[in-house]
């Protein structure tokens, strides 16, 4: 992970539109995380399988209307933070022309599966930004947890905090709430 320099005069818009601007390597992922572009390594094939996974469990409980990314920019201008989720679900008529980024509060799941680089980062600075952006599910699969690996279901924001934690080990089920109704088993992750 790399921070790119940023003019510390920099607003909002023009952070967003130096993000927009950046030459980016295939692969690699820009993020505005605390008012800094930071560049993350393309993740390698045992995160892009979880990835895959996860995806193939959720189709079948999603609405017509919703739409599933992988690639696009969540914005939580309030926090300084413009972040690309692992997975995020939305609904269609939500998504914004362009290159955009999506506003948080748009997302009706959030996913990031940790690296070994950056899970603080998912488990903290995002956990924290997505809860006072209040997306109603905030799904954490780390698998770097100093305790093994975990799936930690974030839900009911409330004042910039989630209200409900349901945490398990990789191999229990986890259970998500409506609007999805879908109990997902973590074992093939």
């Amino acid at each position: 992970m790399s921070v790119a320099p940023v003019s510390p005069l920099m607003g909002w818009e023009d952070l967003v539109h130096t993000w927009q601007d950046l030459d980016v390597p295939e692969g690699w992922r820009a993020e505005i995380i605390e008012g800094r572009i930071v560049m993350t390594p393309p993740p390698g094939h045992s995160h892009n399988l979880i990835a895959s996974r996860l995806t193939k469990a959720l189709v079948p409980a999603m609405s017509d209307d919703w739409e599933i990314f992988q690639t696009s920019g969540v914005q939580i201008p309030l926090r300084g933070n413009l972040f690309i989720p692992d997975l995020m679900i939305m609904r269609g008529q939500d998504v914004p022309a362009g290159s955009d980024p999506i506003p948080a509060d748009k997302a009706l799941l959030v996913v990031e599966i940790t690296s070994r680089g950056n899970a603080d980062v998912d488990r903290k600075t995002k956990l924290w930004s997505y809860a006072h952006a209040a997306v109603p599910l905030y799904l954490l699969i780390d698998r770097y947890g100093p305790d093994g690996e975990w799936v930690s279901l974030h839900s009911n924001p409330e004042s910039g905090v989630y209200q409900d934690v349901h945490r398990v080990p990789f191999g229990k089920p986890i259970d998500l709430p409506v609007p999805f109704r879908l109990t997902l088993d973590t074992d093939r992750l």
